[in-house]
């Protein structure tokens, strides 16, 4: 505790306290359910904190300063919608009903962490001088987009236009999800606690049922807590077996769980708070029993949940709970009211297991009754913990208030602890915090798995659907982790899977493919189920050509109508025809160019593969070469038109590179929100001048051919209409030379490429001679040259 008491005549006049907490919330089955919009709703919950404040609004409004909102789900994703449409600045509509005039107006980023996180931020401003009166807000109105409607009854329309200056910060969702989370369908918060839950339960060695009678002991308190709370869209007491027995109103959302053990966020529900300096609450009459302090505060971010060397824990959840103990000079014991998230039972557990909190804790874990039963406003739920902890504390004077908020997958937390004891304000210490978080050890993670491994997770949503999907989170046996979805028809697996029995460390099969990774109970059913196509050219593809000439393989990219873009189709069939062109002894050299006089490749098609099937891309990479570790035999592009973004860098990826004299060259991801991630960012700059590289790279600027020439990316230019030729006569003088030869050098260079220092990559090339004098090749090119005659070469 504090060395001693502080009055508030002590205080800094620019001290932030708490004067004012407000909820509002409807519920279909209310008498008078109005189906309200965000910015209504938001504005009773506004009202509200003014009038517990004591200032009504009958009465003078002070001079607000900012107004902040969390923002809402239909503004979370660069993919979410506003089907009954929404203002155009939420901060100051809301604002405009409550009859205040901001100078800020704030959308904070998304995250359940965002209600706490912006107290802290605001009492800072105001400590700092920067503002006097902040009023924060945030509203979910779920329950009146998703309610049903009578047949002819239109939908309603809460579209705005406001105007006004407003800080828009952006979603702020990076680091919450990955491509290889989105690729195996990882992207539902059901799924993802999931597998948490099942880590946790694995690490107690309890079976399904126990730990699922464990899940229901800590949320059933929660229960009755929501059965007294007027605002919770679910008032009523359950068993803890009510909440954990699958029933047709209890079904299985995701294993281990059913609905009552998940937040509920079909729900109309607000809340909002009103923050002062000391100076200004007295200047506008407020009693200082109505002022709440905040003692302790604390931020953190927790790794990315795909490289968590432990999904059962939660180091940075511990840690911000201890720093904002240590700054409030408290330990949890000398908590008297506690509201932690509880979106899921594991994001409860990860708090209690390090602190020694029982399900039966007698101050109870929630002051709202949680998000299943409370409800779950989208990343506005720890606005209403603050509220109800506020006025615990105040019913308590000295008392201490806990609230834990939560964004992500325990990704970003937010503490803060309240009183009415007077203190003075505190600032951060999370930055120190935080650096020592980052520094922990991170897990590796494959993206492309294949082979034994054994399962560290899992979970199956739906399970009692025909469409249930088994979602397992495994180790290779290097310890690499990677994720990856049950093989469809797999039963053994699923049984496995959905049983008693803890499944964890259960040894599977692993099989990549360019759409995600796929496990079976073993590989004999993973042949069956999934089996693998053998190495060879087909005798026709969907969306390219391929011409035998000799030696020579002639690939065409034939998609003119699309300009040659590759969707995941054209990968998968350019992946299959390199490993045959690598695979067959008689070929090579190869040719690679694209259909018609208009473009090489204009790179991925983004109509064609929207969603996830954009990031079906093959182990190898885009076009089956950009990731591709080893390319044996020369592979030279004949850029025939456009060489755009995928399409450069598939370029880029070839030994030669060869030119239309119209042809053109660019990188122009970044002008439509992407980064040129197929191997651009890299090989550019290892092609081209640094400068001009970097100036194509942020700018998407456009290289004509004669400009690539001068700069090395082509190293020759044909003639309009005679690039195939010219790579032909290429592909000739390649074939005139030793097989051997070529290869070796094309090894030779790949590992010099890798090796900084020049007099250690030109010693270790010098071993490459081993291989080659001793080839039949070199034999007969000494020989040909001494009887001057051509060679005949035979890659041996």
């Amino acid at each position: 505790m504090l060395d001693r008491p502080v009055s508030i005549t002590d205080l800094d006049p620019t001290t932030p306290v708490l004067v004012g907490v407000g909820q509002a919330a409807e519920r279909l089955t209310d008498p008078d359910y109005a189906a309200l919009g965000e910015a209504d709703l938001a504005a009773r919950a506004v009202t509200a904190a003014f009038d517990d404040a004591g200032l009504p609004a009958d009465g003078p409004r002070p001079d607000v300063d900012v107004v902040a909102a969390v923002r809402s789900f239909e503004r979370s994703t660069p993919v979410a919608v506003s089907p009954c449409g929404r203002p155009d600045n939420m901060p100051r509509a809301v604002a405009a009903r409550v009859g205040i005039d901001p100078r800020r107006a704030v959308e904070e980023v998304a995250g359940g962490q965002s209600p706490q996180h912006l107290v802290t931020e605001f009492a800072g401003e105001i400590a700092a001088g920067r503002a006097d009166t902040v009023v924060l807000l945030g509203a979910e109105v779920m329950s009146t987009v998703r309610r049903p409607r009578a047949e002819g009854e239109p939908r309603p329309d809460f579209t705005e236009h406001v105007g006004g200056r407003l800080e828009d910060r952006g979603f702020g969702i990076a680091g919450l999800t990955s491509v290889d989370e989105v690729k195996h369908g990882l992207v539902l918060p059901t799924n993802q606690y999931a597998l948490l839950e099942n880590a946790r339960r694995h690490r107690l060695g309890l079976g399904r049922a126990e730990y699922a009678q464990r899940m229901g002991e800590l949320f059933a308190p929660m229960t009755r807590v929501a059965a007294r709370n007027p605002f919770a869209a679910a008032p009523r007491e359950r068993t803890a077996a009510e909440l954990v027995e699958p029933s047709e109103s209890n079904r299985m959302v995701s294993l281990p769980y059913p609905r009552r053990l998940i937040a509920r966020d079909q729900v109309n529900q607000a809340a909002a708070v009103v923050l002062m300096s000391v100076r200004a609450a007295a200047a506008a009459g407020i009693a200082p029993e109505r002022w709440v302090f905040l003692h302790g505060h604390a931020d953190a971010v927790e790794q990315p949940m795909p490289v968590r060397p432990d999904l059962s824990r939660s180091p940075a959840a511990v840690a911000a709970l201890r720093e904002a103990l240590a700054m409030a000079g408290t330990d949890i014991d000398g908590i008297d009211h506690l509201d932690l998230y509880s979106c899921f039972p594991v994001a409860v557990f990860t708090v209690a297991d390090e602190f020694g909190l029982r399900p039966d804790d007698p101050r109870g874990l929630t002051a709202t009754g949680g998000l299943p039963y409370f409800g779950g406003p989208g990343n506005n739920y720890s606005m209403h913990g603050i509220a109800e902890i506020v006025q615990r504390v105040r019913r308590d004077p000295g008392a201490f208030g806990l609230v834990t908020a939560n964004g992500g997958v325990l990704s970003k937390l937010s503490v803060g602890i309240y009183s009415t004891a007077p203190a003075p304000w505190r600032p951060s210490t999370s930055p120190e915090m935080q650096a020592a978080l980052d520094r922990a050890e991170r897990v590796r993670l494959c993206r492309y798995a294949d082979g034994p491994a054994v399962i560290e997770t899992f979970t199956v949503a739906d399970p009692d659907r025909d469409s249930r999907n088994g979602l397992v989170v495994g180790r290779l046996p290097d310890g690499e982790r990677f994720l990856a979805t049950v093989v469809r028809g797999d039963d053994a697996l699923f049984a496995r899977l959905c049983g008693d029995d803890d499944p964890v460390g259960t040894e599977v099969f692993a099989r990549s493919s360019a759409g995600g990774n796929l496990v079976a109970v073993d590989r004999a059913t993973m042949d069956r189920l999934r089996p693998v196509r053998p190495t060879g050219f087909r005798d026709s593809y969907s969306d390219v050509a391929i011409r035998r000439d000799g030696r020579v393989l002639e690939i065409t990219i034939n998609r003119p109508e699309a300009r040659n873009a590759l969707r995941a189709e054209t990968n998968a069939e350019l992946d299959e025809i390199f490993d045959a062109y690598f695979a067959d002894p008689d070929l090579w050299v190869a040719i690679l160019t694209g259909a018609g006089d208009k473009a090489f490749s204009a790179g991925n098609d983004l109509a064609a593969s929207g969603g996830v099937g954009a990031l079906a891309v093959p182990a190898n990479g885009f076009a089956g070469l950009t990731s591709r570790r080893e390319l044996p035999k020369p592979i030279v592009a004949a850029v025939n038109g456009f060489a755009m973004g995928g399409g450069l860098e598939t370029a880029l990826a070839c030994h030669l590179i060869v030119a239309d004299e119209k042809a053109s060259f660019a990188l122009p991801e970044v002008r439509v929100g992407l980064v040129a991630a197929a191997g651009g960012l890299v090989r550019l700059p290892r092609t081209i001048p640094t400068a001009v590289a970097r100036d194509m790279l942020l700018t998407g600027r456009r290289l004509d051919a004669d400009e690539a020439l001068r700069y090395g990316l082509v190293s020759r230019v044909a003639p309009h209409g005679t690039v195939l030729e010219l790579a032909r006569e290429a592909a000739a003088e390649i074939l005139a030379a030793s097989p051997t030869s070529v290869r070796a050098t094309i090894a030779a260079a790949a590992a010099a490429d890798v090796e900084p220092d020049t007099v250690t990559a030109v010693r270790e090339s010098v071993s490459i001679l081993d291989r080659v004098i001793v080839s039949q090749d070199t034999i007969e090119g000494i020989t040909a040259f001494v009887q001057k005659r051509e060679p005949r070469w035979t890659g041996r």
